[in-house]
């Protein structure tokens, strides 16, 4: 498929255009096991490229640091075409995540680095990465907003952030995309923070839209985790309960038997289908399987087939927490499931100053 020839159709995040699918580059360097080969890893970003993406996710927490250096090299000569995001909110204590960080003064050092790492004199979209207890958002916001102003970023988002922290940003500088975790089987966006993002003109970016993978149908039980895969100490991802869960990969497989369709491509659509403003960014490591994912592109689900999914899930009991508990206590209250409000302004606090982002 030529990318030129065949343009990928775009959605837009409040006012900024992006293509209808994104891409995370995260997973060449953190939480799925070992790095992937550098040269690999900048071979298939720009694989997504040509095929037509044009939204490129990042952080700076990724490796840390390599995954906007892999942005770099793969897209450095293609820059004015693609809208590149990343993210900041952690500081580091020899070279690894030491805890949550957004004063002023670090998310601008952050942004320096960034700029660096990733080769460019502005960012597209700026995500504050989790939601710092210790900053009122309303600095956070004010900060980025200066950032804008000089011209270094262009599109403020938030990321792993509830409903109220939402309204507070956007009352300060206008919040361009909230980036959370939403799936067929994780819906804790649904009742607060996708109506909230609706009310506001708020583009919405859906990471882990597969699942953390298993939507694809390629974990089962009996799957070995690789060192180093967060997945591994995951309710969710325990072996009894891929076990219990695998029947909503089923549900998948059976709806989108009749288009020829995989797991992964109906759990793609199925995102697609519930907002024109909600952007799925699934990461790989495997061409295969970005092909797979950009062809979900043409998949069109009838109200009939949503229905049978929707139906479908209902009937369905999940098991196990999406992510663990250290990951869980960085998400903002109302951004995830069986959230209290403790610690400074409403929020979780971090149990585990080291502890890693799932993303």
């Amino acid at each position: 498929m030529n990318s030129q020839q065949n343009p990928m159709p775009t959605r837009k995040l409040g006012g900024l255009d992006v293509t209808a699918l994104g891409m995370g580059v995260m997973n060449f360097v953190h939480a799925y096991g070992p790095p992937t080969d550098r040269a690999e890893a900048v071979r298939l970003v720009r694989h997504a490229f040509d095929r037509g993406v044009r939204f490129f996710d990042t952080a700076e927490v990724y490796g840390p640091y390599m995954a906007e250096e892999i942005a770099k090299e793969a897209l450095r000569d293609v820059r004015s075409q693609a809208v590149i995001c990343t993210k900041f909110g952690f500081q580091y204590k020899d070279g690894k995540p030491a805890g949550l960080n957004s004063k002023p003064a670090h998310i601008r050092q952050a942004v320096e680095g960034s700029l660096k790492r990733l080769g460019t004199d502005y960012i597209d979209l700026l995500y504050q990465h989790r939601i710092d207890p210790e900053v009122p958002i309303e600095d956070v916001a004010g900060t980025v907003s200066d950032l804008i102003r000089e011209g270094k970023v262009k599109y403020f988002g938030l990321s792993g952030a509830g409903a109220a922290t939402i309204r507070r940003a956007h009352a300060v500088q206008t919040v361009t995309a909230v980036e959370n975790q939403y799936s067929f089987w994780v819906r804790e966006q649904e009742p607060e923070v996708l109506p909230v993002c609706e009310e506001l003109g708020i583009g919405f970016v859906a990471y882990s839209p597969l699942g953390m993978g298993y939507l694809t149908g390629t974990v089962a039980a009996e799957t070995e985790l690789l060192e180093g895969d967060l997945r591994a100490v995951f309710p969710r991802f325990t072996p009894e309960a891929r076990r219990r869960n695998w029947r909503v990969v089923e549900l998948l497989r059976q709806v989108g038997l009749p288009k020829g369709a995989t797991p992964a491509q109906m759990a793609l659509a199925w995102l697609l289908a519930r907002k024109p403003w909600i952007v799925p960014i699934p990461g790989t490591t495997k061409i295969a399987h970005l092909d797979e994912n950009v062809a979900a592109l043409d998949l069109k689900l009838t109200a009939d087939d949503l229905k049978r999914l929707e139906d479908g899930y209902a009937a369905l009991t999940i098991e196990g927490a999406s992510s663990g508990p250290a990951q869980l206590a960085q998400i903002d209250v109302g951004a995830k499931e069986g959230t209290s409000s403790v610690g400074g302004h409403g929020h979780s606090p971090l149990p585990d100053s080291g502890a890693r982002v799932s993303l």
